[in-house]
C-alpha cells in the first residue's frame, strides 16, 4: 500500500520528513532551510522545466525526415507529462484542474495575438487550431501548475489581502486589456498602478522549512515574472514560437515583456485563489 494520503502528492511524504528534521540555529540552519527551499522552487516548476526540456530536446535533436511534425510530437509530450503526474501523484487533481484552465484560458488569448501578428509559429502541425498548435496551452498551464503547486508546498498565508472581488474585477481588466489594446488605448499603465494600491501593504508568508518568513507580494510577483521571462527567452531559442524582430535570428526577447509577464501573473495568480484560498497567518 502507499504511504501518500489519498488527494495528496507524493512529494507530500518527502516534505514531511524534510519538515521534521531538527535544524540548528545559526549558518548551518540557515543554510539548510535555503537548500530545502530550492528543492521545493524545482519541484512546484517540475511541469515547466520538463515542458523547457521538451522544447530544447526537440529542436536540438528532432529529426527532419521524423514522421511527424515536431510540434505534434511536443503536444503528445506534453500530454504524456500531464498523465505521467497525475498517475504517479506529482500533482494532485486540483492542481490539474488549474491546469485545465489555463490551457483554455491561454489557448484563447493564443489564437487572438496568432491573428494580430504578436508572434507565430514558424513550424508545420496537424494538432493545432487556427494558427496555434495544441502545445502552447501548455505554456500557459506551465505558469499555473507553478502557482497552485508553490502556493501548497510553501504553505502561502497574507497579511494586508484586499478584498477577494477587487482581485477578480483587477484581472478581468488585465485580461480584457490584453485583447482591447490593439483598438483602444492601452491601460496597462493605470492596471500598474490599480495593483500596487490593492497590494503594497499585502505579505505573503511562505515556509522553506519550519519557519515562515514574509516578503512584498508585489517583489514575489516580480521575481516570478523575472523567470518566466527567462523561460521565454529558452522558448523562442528553441524557435518553439517566434517574435517579428526574430524571423531573421534569434535575439532576446525584449526586456519590456517582463511587464506582460508580469500582468499576466495577477491573472495566473487569481485564478488559483479560486482554488486556494487566500488564508492570514492565524488559519489554522
Amino acid at each position: 500500500m502507499s504511504d501518500v494520503p489519498r488527494g495528496h502528492s507524493r512529494f507530500h511524504a518527502v516534505r514531511a520528513r524534510l519538515e521534521a528534521m531538527a535544524v540548528e540555529p545559526g549558518p548551518r540552519g540557515w543554510f539548510l532551510e535555503f537548500l530545502v527551499f530550492g528543492f521545493k522552487q524545482g519541484w512546484a516548476c517540475l511541469f515547466g522545466g520538463l515542458m523547457l526540456a521538451l522544447l530544447l530536446g526537440t529542436h536540438f535533436f528532432w529529426p527532419d525526415d521524423a514522421p511527424i511534425h515536431r510540434y505534434d510530437a511536443i503536444t503528445i509530450g506534453a500530454v504524456l507529462i500531464q498523465l505521467f503526474m497525475l498517475v504517479f501523484r506529482l500533482e494532485t487533481p486540483k492542481e490539474a484542474l488549474v491546469i485545465l484552465i489555463f490551457h483554455i484560458v491561454g489557448t484563447v488569448m493564443e489564437l487572438f495575438k496568432t491573428a494580430a501578428g504578436s508572434w507565430i509559429y514558424p513550424e508545420a502541425s496537424l494538432l493545432h487550431i487556427g494558427a496555434v498548435p495544441l502545445f502552447s496551452g501548455f505554456m500557459y498551464a506551465a505558469v499555473g501548475s507553478y502557482i497552485a503547486r508553490v502556493w501548497r508546498i510553501f504553505d502561502f498565508r497574507y497579511t494586508g489581502y484586499p478584498p477577494a472581488w477587487t482581485g477578480y474585477v483587477l484581472a478581468a481588466a488585465i485580461y480584457v486589456n490584453f485583447f482591447a489594446h490593439h483598438w483602444l488605448y492601452d491601460i496597462r499603465w493605470f492596471l500598474f498602478a490599480a495593483t500596487a494600491l490593492l497590494f503594497w501593504r499585502c505579505r505573503v508568508w511562505f515556509r522553506p522549512l519550519h519557519i515562515h518568513r514574509r516578503m512584498p507580494l508585489l517583489l514575489g510577483w516580480g521575481l516570478v515574472a523575472l523567470f518566466i521571462w527567462f523561460a521565454e527567452n529558452i522558448g523562442t531559442f528553441a524557435r518553439a514560437w517566434t517574435y517579428p524582430n526574430q524571423e531573421g535570428g534569434w535575439e532576446m526577447v525584449s526586456i519590456a515583456k517582463l511587464g506582460s509577464w508580469y500582468l499576466l501573473m495577477i491573472i495566473s495568480f487569481v485564478l488559483v485563489s479560486l482554488v486556494q484560498r487566500p488564508k492570514g497567518p492565524d488559519h489554522s
